[in-house]
């Protein structure tokens, strides 16, 4: 599994970016995601783009591209931003993308209108990444995540499918087996988001919890607990051809130690 995780890159200027970069290399990581939230959006994330394309393209490089955090002006010019950063990933084939509405969706400017945007393009053959929340009916109320999914596979342009981290693997079952019935014939890659516990991510957790991610209560008062979650939702992404996204700092020697020696216990 190892060969194949990949590993999501937190940042707050280039040169940080720099430096971790250089970390990958140095721990032969090639396969890394650059989120777009925080303070990677519009000109930092621009910038990045900018500055892995020439300088690093020994990297596997799958961009986030959040809908939300990069609109500008108006749906027209956002859109047209949009197209010109899939189609330089279609002429360079440099890096994917993983498309996501936000934390926020714009109105009328979210990813399932801007696919249908892309449907109509001509000349454009593309294939994108899409997130999915399995916890969102069950924990948050929200039903809308499978029709959601539905209206964005329809449109042919959806290679790869990227699970939202929560707690409940049962859950997370019923919502793969689901999504696997859905996209039938279709060759969709699955990547699941993985977080190595530790008493620092569950304070974190604990004083300021994400928005629509479920993280059970005994996991977040025992850390042994949490463990072996861990464990049994490594295992399920190993059945199930899922690859782990990690979340977790691994930006030292011993942060990254940690999460091949859990990766590798859990073989």
């Amino acid at each position: 599994m190892n060969n194949n995780i990949r590993f999501e890159l937190s940042f707050k200027n280039i040169s940080q970016l720099e430096n971790k970069l250089n970390f990958c290399k140095l721990n032969n990581i090639k396969n890394i995601n650059i989120p777009c939230k925080g303070l990677i959006k519009k000109d930092l994330f621009n910038s990045t783009i900018n500055y892995i394309s020439k300088n690093h393209n020994e990297f596997n490089v799958t961009y986030h591209y959040s809908l939300y955090h990069q609109y500008s002006k108006n749906k027209e010019e956002s859109y047209k931003d949009f197209l010109d950063f899939v189609k330089n990933s279609h002429i360079n084939r440099n890096y994917k993308i993983l498309l996501v509405s936000g934390s926020k969706k714009k109105k009328n400017f979210d990813s399932i209108e801007v696919l249908a945007y892309l449907k109509k393009e001509k000349n454009l053959k593309v294939k994108l990444g899409i997130a999915y929340n399995p916890y969102l009916k069950k924990y948050y109320n929200i039903s809308s995540e499978r029709e959601r999914f539905e209206r964005k596979i329809s449109t042919g342009l959806i290679n790869s499918i990227w699970f939202q981290y929560g707690t409940d693997i049962k859950v997370l079952e019923n919502e793969v087996t689901y999504l696997k019935k859905i996209a039938k014939d279709q060759k969709i890659n699955l990547f699941g988001s993985l977080f190595i516990p530790s008493r620092q991510f569950i304070a974190r957790f604990k004083f300021r919890p994400w928005k629509e991610v479920y993280i059970s209560e005994k996991f977040l008062y025992a850390l042994d607990n949490f463990f072996d979650f861990t464990s049994d939702l490594v295992s399920f992404y190993k059945i199930n051809n899922i690859t782990p996204v990690i979340e977790s700092d691994f930006s030292t020697s011993e942060k990254l130690d940690s999460v091949y020696s859990f990766l590798e216990n859990e073989r």
